[in-house]
């Protein structure tokens, strides 16, 4: 087999990677222990092997050239494996450990995840674990977040999305309230009713009901007295307190609804479902305390833990 890449080369390629997770030569050659300049030498030799630039650089930033991201990808994929292999050859685990950084949204958070970290650190004790729940999207790279859980795809390409579920909404309300404005029949009739409002942190925009009309999807505006801000679950106290009609997601509320407290009303439109995203960044290095993370979401049964624990 002839040989296609030196040692050199093969040093070049990492120190390439660090300086596009850093965004900065500076910060690459800080993690690899030697000078910026030297950094910068070695990116030059990559470009001028490749024939493309891999970096756009100003006085301000830097950031990688759509030919440089797509190198980037690639070489750190390759690094990845790399590190997988001799790990799996030589027989040596590495066990979970550091801090781990997660944003989610707080019905997620307080009915599905939070009742479940207990079981994740009892499996990976040497793991700690920043929860920041909020509706609000963050930014990882100024952030310094691992993992987020958001209720859609984001538009960045940078950032890989996973499925976590398809949540059910359902529209509430006390059964006092329904005596005394009326039950709704149609979606439209909520137009005549105090419809509990959740302002987007992303748009900064009440959000739309959602509902399937003749097996088609429906988006609904509603208005009413009272709109939530930040905090979602807001608007389930507001709705077990009698001030309206809510659509919330079914397992913020399927214990009202289970012992009276709420009902569910226009069920012959529904069957809509929003989802929940786990999301992070794209083609880096996953920690390992990141990647069991990312496992413990994707292959335990979290739905489970419908309701916060007292």
């Amino acid at each position: 087999m002839t040989r296609l890449f030196d040692d050199f080369q093969l040093g070049s390629i990492e120190l390439f990677c660090l300086a596009a997770e850093t965004s900065s030569f500076t910060g690459a050659a800080t993690q690899a222990g030697i000078t910026p300049a030297a950094v910068s030498r070695s990116v030059a030799r990559l470009e001028e092997r490749l024939g493309v630039r891999l970096f756009v650089r100003t006085t301000r930033q830097m950031r990688l050239t759509e030919g440089g991201r797509r190198y980037y990808e690639q070489c750190r994929q390759a690094l990845t494996q790399l590190v997988d292999a001799e790990r799996e050859v030589s027989g040596s685990q590495v066990v979970p450990s550091g801090l781990l950084r997660i944003s989610m949204p707080t019905p997620y958070a307080h009915y599905r995840l939070l009742p479940r970290l207990p079981l994740f650190r009892q499996r990976y004790p040497q793991v700690r674990i920043d929860v920041h729940v909020s509706n609000r999207n963050i930014d990882f790279a100024d952030e310094g977040y691992d993992l987020a859980i958001r209720g859609r795809e984001p538009a960045d390409s940078n950032l890989i999305a996973r499925r976590l579920e398809d949540a059910e909404l359902v529209v509430v309300a006390t059964p006092d309230y329904l005596r005394r404005a009326g039950t709704p029949g149609t979606p439209q009739d909520l137009l005549d009713h105090q419809c509990i409002q959740f302002e987007l942190p992303s748009s900064g925009r009440p959000s739309t009901w959602s509902f399937r009309v003749d097996g088609k999807p429906m988006e609904l505006q509603t208005s009413g007295s009272y709109t939530c801000l930040e905090d979602f679950l807001a608007t389930v106290t507001l709705v077990k307190s009698g001030a309206g009609l809510m659509q919330a997601y079914r397992f913020t509320v399927q214990q009202e609804l289970d012992n009276g407290q709420l009902v569910e009303v226009l069920r012959d439109f529904g069957g809509a479902s929003r989802p929940f995203m786990l999301i992070y960044p794209h083609a880096r290095h996953v920690p390992s305390r990141v990647r069991a993370m990312i496992d413990f979401l994707l292959h335990n049964d979290v739905t489970q833990s419908s309701r916060p624990q007292p």
